[in-house]
């Protein structure tokens, strides 16, 4: 009795140091629980910041505002900053070099006209034709291509559409309408040929033939008359008459061509508010390659493919610019390219600026009875002349019949207001 007393003590204290150890490894697991359970929480709060952040993302996925998407409107946006200057620029340059071509043109119209009064070129005092610089200001100048062998050309011009004498005075001052034959000099400098054609000024020349009505640019440019050699007259023609006179317009024609010039000025004058004009009968014919054929181009392979055609031009029998082009020819005449044919040199010049051209089939009619319907129809004319002689065909004897039947009329110039 006593034994077991003193024994259930010892039993009790081993139980409890079992229970003891337990309860402390218990403690143990769980305070180690708490503590990882401490040590992670700054890790879920970084992960929830970055996954706030995706719900940001995903929130604007949502909107439709993925962040790359707004990434490369971003950058899109930097890119049209970037070609909206590069843009802004090239318009920038191109206005400068519009203004210096204009100040060029300008320069030499300047130039122009400070040489026509030296050379004391006719000035007017009305003041609807004269600019501030006091000089007279003209509608057209009709330049007519010719050579030292065309004299009876030329007579049968005077006869029948260019007025002489008074007439041609009355023209120039009540119309504003200058018309000169133009000529060079020949092979044989002050030859007999040059000589029949006899020097009164520095711009305009005399001749036996008729009173002053030659433009020769023998003194100031050496131009050698010859077929070879019209594309270089043409050249020297416009930077001589835009020098000699201030007009609208500068006409180019040949001396087998009968022209109405009241019907000539009206058209002009209808374009006359417009800029960069190149007024003719357009057309765009074959590149020959072969040599010893009439209009053979030498410099064919520059057109592409053997049987290409020519760029659109207008044919040379007459064809009509305005002042800006041909000032843009007196200031460029040393760097322009001459091809074999002298209206494929011109259209070429102005390949790559921008000029109006302008189709007038009313310049390239034929003889009659072309040109005679078209006149009894209330359609005149402006030009007539034969496609197969590129020219009136036998122009010195027929010009006289054209100009009877196919004529406006010698009323209709001084009944004619431009």
């Amino acid at each position: 009795m006593s034994w077991k007393s003193r024994g259930e003590p010892s039993s009790r204290s081993v139980i409890s140091k079992k229970w003891t150890l337990l309860l402390c490894l218990g403690c143990f697991c769980a305070g180690m629980l708490f503590t990882n359970r401490m040590w992670t929480v700054p890790e879920n709060k970084g992960i929830t910041r970055r996954t706030a952040m995706e719900e940001e993302q995903l929130k604007l996925v949502s909107e439709g505002c993925n962040p790359k998407a707004l990434h490369q409107k971003e950058v899109k946006r930097e890119n049209k900053d970037i070609f909206g200057e590069v843009s802004k620029t090239h318009n920038a340059i191109q206005t400068l070099d519009k203004t210096i071509s204009n100040l060029e043109m300008e320069l030499a119209a300047a130039r122009a006209t400070q040489e026509s009064i030296r050379s004391g070129s006719p000035l007017s005092g009305d003041s609807k034709t004269t600019d501030s610089s006091g000089k007279r200001r003209y509608l057209m100048v009709v330049g007519i291509n010719t050579a030292f062998s065309s004299r009876k050309r030329r007579d049968s011009v005077r006869a029948t559409w260019m007025p002489q004498g008074e007439k041609r005075k009355r023209l120039e001052e009540e119309k504003g309408i200058i018309i000169r034959f133009v000529i060079g000099h020949s092979a044989t400098s002050g030859g007999i040929l040059d000589r029949a054609v006899e020097s009164r000024g520095q711009k305009a020349w005399r001749s036996p033939e008729a009173d002053c009505d030659f433009l020769s640019m023998s003194l100031e440019q050496d131009h050698v008359e010859g077929y070879l050699e019209l594309s270089a007259k043409t050249k020297i023609y416009f930077a001589t008459a835009v020098a000699t006179w201030d007009a609208d317009f500068y006409v180019k024609v040949d001396d087998d061509v009968h022209v109405n010039i009241a019907t000539l000025g009206e058209t002009l004058v209808r374009h006359r508010k417009k800029q960069r004009l190149y007024i003719g009968c357009m057309k765009s014919g074959p590149v020959l390659a072969q040599k010893g054929v009439r209009y053979h181009e030498p410099e064919y392979w520059k057109f592409g493919e053997p049987g290409n055609k020519y760029f659109r031009h207008a044919t040379g029998q007459l064809y009509a610019i305005s002042k800006d082009l041909a000032t843009y020819i007196s200031i460029n005449q040393h760097v322009l390219h001459r091809y074999a044919n002298e209206d494929v040199s011109l259209g070429a010049w102005f390949i790559g600026l921008d000029v109006q051209h302008i189709d007038d089939r009313r310049l390239c009619c034929g003889t009659p009875p072309d040109c005679e319907w078209k006149a009894q129809a209330g359609n005149i004319c402006v030009a007539s002349f034969d496609w197969s002689c590129s020219g009136i065909c036998r122009s010195a004897e027929r010009i006289k019949e054209v100009h009877r039947r196919c004529g406006e009329g010698e009323n209709a110039l001084w009944s004619a207001s431009f």
